[in-house]
């Protein structure tokens, strides 16, 4: 299996999770839905922590989450959002070994 998957924590400032959800709905959501490379996405919010998002995101390929770290809508997405964070999204890059296929 070649894919490649990321796990990316957002600690929010307290009570900025919504502001930086409006944010990335502006920014990210279609992004996504037009990126070919994705061939899944989840961004939820950790239900033991009211300032935590986190994301997972299943890539065909490495090169195919490099390229989206540096799309343009990532990147306004940060611009705009970094005021709501406590600090740089924590990004752990994962090497899928078995996926289960909807």
């Amino acid at each position: 299996m070649s894919t490649t998957a990321l796990f990316i924590i957002h600690q929010t400032k307290p009570g900025k999770r919504e502001k930086v959800k409006e944010i990335w709905l502006k920014h990210m959501a279609p992004a996504i839905q037009r990126n070919p490379g994705h061939l899944a996405y989840f961004y939820t919010f950790d239900n033991d922590n009211p300032d935590s998002i986190c994301a997972f995101q299943h890539y065909e390929s490495e090169q195919a989450a490099r390229s989206f770290l540096s799309h343009p809508n990532y990147q306004a997405y940060l611009v705009e959002s970094r005021e709501f964070l406590d600090h740089e999204p924590k990004i752990m890059c994962l090497t899928p070994h078995w996926v289960k296929n909807a």
